[in-house]
């Protein structure tokens, strides 16, 4: 393979983008990112020609890969045909709100965003608002955004932001706590409870190298905000309508929060962001209520298109029955590799999600497999190693996993996220012979 394009752009980009790059993620690529000029179904093909079975999947809004549908381009070439945007209300953000709400229990109304980080914004405000209290709680290594409320990092009387630039009084009403600490919670709630106006969390942690709760977290989460007064947030824009298919993770784990937030998959691969909920709670934006929200490109009639029909299309196909059995098929070949290869790594994943984490202890023969990635099953052997929290998962060897794994993999034709925190995606575009192919490559470069 050869990488002068990507070379030449990137010295570029040094001088015309802030570090090369838009988002800093895309930098974790040493010594420097590819650029890509396409996308063909499951693959990408860079600047220099090089092409790579995609499981970045633009982190999460590719349901079908790098080619749409066609009556979904259709859609949207007729929308376009129609005008860009009015600074109106059409009738598709009215259809595609119409669509959420009817698949998701929880949901009576949405308003829409242009991001996950806008709609986890808005939606903590809204708890605050709706509760009259300022106290948030976040999960230690989980990730909403690049929003001040959950940018925090510490414990206990120590919380400070983790950037630069964020006032402490934020920190000051954030309270980070470990995914599946279930008695951590519930001694919080006995002695704070009644001061704190939410609970956000993601599911599933899939920006933090993909961590299952435990049985019988959300359960309590669920039980102690409800007692009081607490709004539970979930965090859907990775999970949503990904994993369990229309209804979300909520149908998945048969959990009703009070509010979610929804991004990537309701898009169609255009930005998006959502906050949905029962109507007595939505209701508190303006202009039915007080709390301030409003965007020029919220619900943009293409991006509404795009998302609708992207959606119509799963909700009469194969879609998630395709990208769950491809995602089953990866994690059980995976388990196959580090059993004989790295026993002490972890697989994790559900539905189309995937990882390898580079976890350092645990049994190294003739352990029990967990399933199709770890579920923290109590009976599994590796059960006290498998990563419960963000932490867990920063002890792995996150520079092995940065500076030979992922270049391994490329060298392979396999283009994964450039670290071992966030996802890999499966898409409707993925055949079994790319998972065959991907799964030759772990065992090569593993």
């Amino acid at each position: 393979m050869t990488d002068d394009q990507s070379r030449d752009l990137y010295d570029r980009a040094l001088s015309a983008l802030v570090g090369g790059v838009n988002s800093p993620v895309r930098a974790g690529i040493r010594p420097y990112p590819f650029f890509v000029r396409r996308g063909d179904g499951a693959h990408v093909i860079d600047a220099d020609g090089n092409r790579y079975i995609d499981f970045v999947g633009g982190y999460g809004p590719l349901l079908y890969g790098h080619d749409l549908p066609e009556p979904v381009i259709g859609s949207i070439q007729s929308r376009l045909a129609d005008g860009v945007m009015y600074g109106a209300p059409t009738e598709v953000e009215v259809e595609l709100a119409e669509f959420i709400s009817r698949h998701v229990p929880s949901v009576d109304q949405v308003r829409f965003v242009n991001s996950g980080t806008e709609a986890t914004t808005a939606a903590v405000r809204l708890a605050r608002a709706h509760t009259g209290r300022d106290d948030v709680v976040v999960m230690a290594g989980g990730y909403h955004g690049a929003q001040p409320t959950t940018l925090v990092e510490g414990h206990g009387d120590e919380v400070t932001p983790s950037s630069p630039g964020i006032p402490k009084a934020f920190a000051d009403h954030s309270i980070p706590m470990r995914f599946n600490d279930v008695e951590g919670f519930k001694a919080l709630f006995e002695a704070r409870g009644d001061e704190i106006a939410a609970v956000i969390t993601e599911p599933v942690l899939g920006n933090h190298g993909i961590v299952m709760p435990e049985p019988g977290f959300h359960e309590t989460l669920r039980d102690l905000t409800e007692d009081h007064g607490t709004l539970l947030i979930w965090d859907e824009v990775i999970t949503g309508f990904r994993v369990g298919g229309l209804q979300g993770a909520q149908g998945h784990f048969n959990i009703e929060p009070d509010l979610t937030t929804y991004g990537k998959v309701i898009g169609g691969g255009f930005p998006v962001g959502a906050i949905a909920g029962p109507a007595r709670i939505l209701r508190g934006f303006t202009p039915t209520g007080e709390v301030f929200n409003a965007g020029t490109f919220s619900g943009h009639p293409v991006t509404m298109t795009a998302g609708l029909e992207s959606l119509r299309y799963a909700a009469e196909r194969d879609v998630y029955d395709h990208i769950d059995r491809l995602g089953t098929r990866m994690r059980e070949g995976l388990y196959d590799i580090i059993e004989e290869s790295a026993p002490t790594y972890s697989v994790a994943g559900v539905a189309s999600l995937f990882k390898v984490l580079f976890t350092r202890a645990g049994p190294t023969a003739d352990r029990d497999r967990c399933g199709d990635g770890c579920r923290q099953d109590p009976d599994c052997a590796k059960y006290e190693y498998c990563p419960s929290d963000g932490g867990d998962v920063d002890d792995g060897e996150t520079d092995r996993w940065e500076r030979l794994f992922w270049p391994a993999m490329k060298d392979e034709g396999i283009f994964l996220t450039p670290n071992q925190f966030e996802a890999q995606f499966i898409s409707y575009a993925h055949t079994e012979d790319d998972i065959d192919t991907a799964l030759e490559a772990y065992r090569t470069a593993i």
